[in-house]
């Protein structure tokens, strides 16, 4: 019996989708701006990392800032309308990424640094791509980011992950192959867990929908796979957090399984840092987009983040 297959994944936001071609894969970059915003400092946003994740989770951002300037939403290897190619994802791969993507959208905009915004594990890459070039971004908003729990600091060797690869191997065999996935991306578990992400059972529903459709998409489980392995967590992100010069922001919610945040004391001392607590899950800006648009804002004012100069 033959398996149908899955419609093609709708854009997980709306506007002029460019397609990056690089030594690491196609990816997908969705871009927002009209002339009226063209002289504004440019936005990039980047989702999570998770079983199903995409540019929809960075969406009501999106949409707000659409209005005011250019904005822009990655989709990260592997995940949403990208290229998922079968392969180990690491650290290394989502840096390079983001980097590309800043690289393509600087080049748009007279080489102006941008603002750049991601959540969760996607911190990690988006710091150490700023560390890398910090010409590029002009300042960093990391929502809910990793590398801050239990087990900080992570200081080890320069551009180590925590990676396990017999469990990569276990899952790249069969029954597990896709057996596992399946049972990780079915309804039941993907509500599960955005309840633990919210820390509530009042999850989006328009994101669950969206990642039942990515989770359908004939590779979706390679980049979820060396996640769950640990490849995609990086064992110096300390080092890497610590090395950041640009303003930064640091914004989480106060429920739900993403709260542990002890070592965020370690840079409350650094001048180029801010820190912002909602009372929200892990994506305040789904919960309460108003006062998280607001506070972020108050941050890029204060990092003098208006229209550039050229």
């Amino acid at each position: 019996m033959s398996i149908a297959t899955p419609p093609a994944l709708a854009p997980p936001v709306s506007g002029e989708r460019i397609e990056l071609a690089s030594a690491i894969g196609a990816m997908s970059l969705y871009a927002a701006r009209t002339p009226s915003t063209s002289a504004a400092r440019p936005l990039l946003l980047i989702h999570s990392v998770n079983a199903a994740a995409s540019a929809y989770e960075v969406k009501p951002l999106y949409d707000h800032y659409r209005a005011s300037r250019p904005v822009y939403a990655l989709d990260l290897p592997g995940f949403g309308t990208s290229a998922r190619d079968d392969r180990i994802y690491s650290a290394r791969l989502m840096t390079d990424a983001v980097q590309a993507a800043a690289t393509a959208i600087r080049s748009r905009h007279s080489q102006t640094p941008i603002d750049a915004l991601a959540l969760s594990l996607s911190s990690e890459f988006l710091a150490r791509a700023a560390s890398e070039q910090p010409a590029a971004f002009h300042t960093l908003a990391l929502i809910s980011p990793s590398g801050f729990n239990r087990g900080a600091p992570f200081l080890g060797p320069s551009g180590s992950h925590r990676g396990m690869p017999w469990l990569h191997w276990l899952f790249s065999v069969p029954p597990w192959r896709q057996g596992f996935y399946n049972v990780l991306t079915s309804e039941r578990s993907m509500r599960f867990f955005l309840a633990k992400t919210w820390g509530s059972k009042a999850i989006d529903e328009g994101l669950l929908q969206y990642d039942r459709q990515v989770a359908a998409q004939p590779g979706a489980r390679h980049a979820p796979y060396s996640f769950v392995s640990g490849f995609l967590f990086s064992a110096d992100v300390t080092r890497v957090y610590e090395s950041l010069s640009m303003p930064v922001w640091m914004a989480h919610g106060d429920r739900g399984d993403f709260v542990d945040y002890r070592d965020e004391q370690r840079y409350r001392a650094r001048p180029n840092w801010r820190f912002q607590q909602f009372s929200t899950g892990a994506l305040p800006h789904f919960e309460r987009l108003e006062e998280f648009v607001s506070a972020y804002d108050r941050f890029l004012e204060e990092a003098g983040a208006g229209a550039p100069d050229h």
